[in-house]
Parts: structure tokens; sequence; C-alpha cells
């Protein structure tokens, strides 16, 4: 039996996406569940040459054997739940995919409250997709939940429940968390932040698990780093500089351009200290590091690949155990075995 949670190091954006893929295509773990915020953030997913965009399905769809839940901790929008079933159809996502009884649901008056308010929208620079309003409301105790929603019904279980069942019988359980940490309501750069903590244990906490069930936090960087949104960002270089270098992003959920900035080691060691992390993905390194794109054999690493490699690993005491060379499942350098 192994638990794991993966989070997101810096302030989303880290490739997680990739990271589950590959993960749950490689070690099929029988539940794979979703935890973290709610529709506000995506997880990019490339899979079969096709491309997705996520914002509550669990990215670990794709390995087909995998149950697939949504943790009460999760808010979820039924018009976004239904319409990644019907996206997901021919990967039987709809007859794999079971809700927490306990999520609250997003209606469409907290997407407009979360667009109206000019402290949401243009100060924080909130996504629009009213999961700041949803949480408050579950805050003040008047939120609607998943098992009051007619429509959900032949979804609704009791996903701690079944996720300590499968621990206890043995089986493999895989956390996907949303968002960074540097986003966390607690340890983030408030207020520029999302509305709940988006840390390991929360995430523990999002599916109904206490922390003597998890095994691994799997802590995701990208070679550099980036944000949407306003808020504070000590390593940032300007867009001139990062279409200099190639590092021209845009945001999954919103399509806004994506803020870059130079990796900050300050930051992953807060992030790995905090979410107990005992193994770094890192992902992007191709786009660092052009001469290494594509490879799956650490050894043809260059120097300068290496060397940073070595500097993340010394400064957070957390081993590098996945890097990501490219946008394939196959550009991908696993070292777990060599922890064992």
């Amino acid at each position: 039996m192994t638990c794991s949670i993966l989070t997101g190091g810096a302030w989303g954006d880290e490739g997680k996406g990739k990271c589950i893929t590959y993960l749950c295509r490689n070690d099929k773990p029988d539940i794979i569940a979703r935890a973290g915020v709610g529709p506000n953030a995506g997880h990019s997913v490339e899979f079969d040459g096709e491309k997705y965009g996520l914002r509550l399905i669990p990215s670990g769809f794709v390995h087909t054997g995998g149950e697939l839940m949504i943790g009460a901790g999760v808010l979820v929008d039924p018009e976004v739940f239904f319409q990644e079933i019907e996206e997901l159809k021919k990967y039987n996502v709809g007859e794999r995919t079971l809700i927490d009884k306990r999520c609250s649901i997003i209606k469409p008056e907290h997407r407009e409250r979360d667009k109206k308010s000019d402290h949401l929208s243009k100060k924080i620079g909130s996504t629009g997709s009213g999961c700041g309003p949803a949480n408050a409301d579950r805050v003040l105790r008047v939120s609607d939940l998943a098992q009051d929603i007619p429509e959900l019904e032949d979804y609704i279980t009791d996903v701690s429940l079944n996720v300590n069942n499968a621990l206890d019988e043995g089986r493999d359980v895989f956390i996907e968390g949303s968002q960074g940490f540097s986003l966390s309501l607690f340890y983030g750069t408030y207020p520029y932040v999302t509305s709940k903590d988006t840390c390991a244990s929360t995430f523990a906490a999002d599916v109904g698990i206490g922390p003597t069930k998890v095994d691994e936090v799997i802590n995701v960087f990208k070679a550099y780093i980036t944000r949407v949104g306003e808020g504070p960002f000590p390593t940032e270089m300007t867009q001139e500089e990062a279409e200099a270098k190639g590092l021209e992003e845009y945001g999954v959920v919103t399509g806004r351009r994506r803020r870059i900035g130079h990796f900050d080691m300050d930051l992953a060691k807060e992030s790995c200290r905090i979410n107990g992390a005992t193994q770094i993905a890192l992902t992007c390194v191709d786009k660092l590091y052009p001469d290494c794109a594509r490879t799956q054999d650490y050894s043809v690493l260059s120097a300068d690949t290496k060397k940073f490699i070595d500097e993340i690993q010394t400064a957070t005491g957390v081993p590098v155990t996945i890097i990501s060379t490219g946008p394939d499942l196959k550009d991908t350098i696993d070292l777990r075995d060599e922890l064992l």
C-alpha cells in the first residue's frame, strides 16, 4: 500500500498535469483523488495526441483502470463537471468518477459575485470561476452540498470511506492537489492568494485521510517560476527577457499571459518544508536547458543542468526524482528507483 500526494511548489502552472499523467500511467494507482480548491485551477494533460485542460476531473484519468474521486474539500461546479465528462467520454470517465457527498456546490450566483467584485477580479486577479464566494458561503454554513443536487445523484459517494478502505486493503491511492503553495490562504503571498490552503496537509484532509496514511509528498517545481494574476513575485523578469528566452506562457483556465521569473531557491526551501516534501518533480527543464530536450537518461544531461538540479537538492534537502524534458510522457527521467 502507498498513498502519495502531489503538490504545486510555487504559484501553480508547475506542470502538475504532466507529472500526474506520467505517475498514474506508470504506477497505476487504484484510486486517483482530486484535492484542492475547485475549478479555478486547470491541469494540462497531453495524451494520445490530444490536449485537455481539466478543472475538476482528476488528471490521472489516463490510467483507465483507476477509480476517480473528488474529495469533500473540493468545490464542484456541475456545469464544469458534466462538460469534462462529455469531453472524456471515450475514457469512460463518467462511469469511473465519484464526488464526495459533502462537496460544496458552485452556483451561477457565485460566478457573478466573483466577476462583479472589483476586489477579487481587479486587485486579486481572480479567475472568475466562483470559488472565492462559494468558499465564503461554506464558511458561513449556507452552501448547497453535492448530496442535495439531483443531477449529481448517480455520482455521490463517501470519498473518505472509500479511500481509507482502499488503503486498509493494501491498495494504492494517488492524491492530486491543484494550484500551488504560494497561493495558499495561510502561507502564500496574502492577499494575492486563493480562498483556502493549498498545502499537502490540507490535500490529505480534502479527501479525508489522516497524516499517518501518507507515504510520499511529491512537490512539483518548474525550472523557472510563473504566476497568473497580481501579487509579489521576487524573481520576476521582464516580458521582453522572457520572450528572448522562449518562455512565453498562458494560463489554462483564464488564458491570461503568465508572468515569468527565475527559479526561486528560497521559495523552494519554504515550500518543501511546509509541504513535508519527500520528493521533487522538476518540469520544463528542456526550456531552460534546450540541449537536454526529450532525453530519458540522466547521464546525458549537461553539466549545467546537473549543477542546477544538485543546487535544488542541496538547498531543499529533498531529492529530485522526476525530471521532465519535454511535453510527451516518454520525455521523462525517473530516478525513484535510486531511492530504494
